[in-house]
């Protein structure tokens, strides 16, 4: 009989619906099969509920009508449970998309932040490695912290492993600062020398001139201090630092 046909057909549907969530769960099916598989259960229950109507429009004999009557309503709750199963694969669908998307902007964005950035240094212009930021914001953490030995350390470190660093200039600095702080007068000295001889443009060079003539004050040695004032008066004599040259000169007269 055609009917049991209808219904033995719409049953395998049934079935191959009712299989489908637990198939999306397990990960088998991508998003363009997924859709497919929905839109194909859509069709099969639309194309048995229109013949179902359509049979019982024309079946002339009361009994079949009564029968296929019968035959409807219980197909028509089956279409509504399956209906329901379809919207919970589309509703599955649509979580892991949405999974998806939060997966891949959280890697993006994991990666940009490993990725070199375009930043001002110290005035200037440069592409700043990660690992690089991390190792100078490291040792200023330590010389914030009056950890001026450690400091120290890190800062060597820095210059050792990052020479072509936007902020070799800096660390040079605060390595002289952080040996003066421990009163390392003569590593002081050498430290601002440097930073003077290799980034004479730096926004720290006046001062650190100013630094080295501290230096040679403590330790005694006023001709080396006097020198260097009026060296910094001659390099750099629009800075701040060149007049607190000039008053120190003035003192020592």
């Amino acid at each position: 009989m055609k009917l049991n046909s209808i219904r033995t057909s719409f049953i395998a549907a049934a079935f191959a619906i009712a299989l489908a969530p637990s198939v999306a769960s397990a990960g088998i099916f991508d998003d363009d099969e997924a859709r497919k598989a929905i839109l194909d259960l859509r069709n099969k229950v639309d194309a048995v509920s229109n013949k179902l109507d359509s049979k019982l429009e024309t079946k002339a004999d009361k009994s079949t009508a009564l029968e296929l009557a019968n035959e409807n309503e219980q197909l028509r709750a089956e279409i509504a449970k399956l209906r329901g199963q379809i919207e919970v694969l589309s509703n599955d669908l649509a979580n892991t998309q949405r999974r998806q998307q939060d997966f891949y902007v959280d890697l993006d964005n994991r990666v940009r932040k490993l990725e070199p950035k375009r930043m001002t240094v110290d005035g200037k212009e440069a592409t700043v490695d990660v690992n690089e930021q991390r190792a100078f914001d490291a040792a200023m953490t330590l010389f914030k912290a009056a950890d001026y030995k450690n400091a120290a350390n890190a800062f060597s470190s820095f210059l050792v492993n990052y020479p072509q660093s936007a902020y070799a200039g800096s660390a040079q600095y605060w390595l002289g600062n952080s040996y003066y702080t421990q009163r390392d007068f003569r590593n002081t000295i050498a430290a601002m020398q440097q930073l003077v001889k290799t980034y004479p443009d730096h926004p720290k060079a006046p001062e650190a001139m100013l630094n080295i003539a501290s230096c040679h004050m403590e330790l005694k040695e006023k001709a080396a201090a006097k020198k260097v004032l009026e060296s910094l008066i001659a390099q750099y004599p629009e800075t701040e630092a060149a007049q607190a040259a000039k008053n120190r000169l003035s003192a020592m007269k």
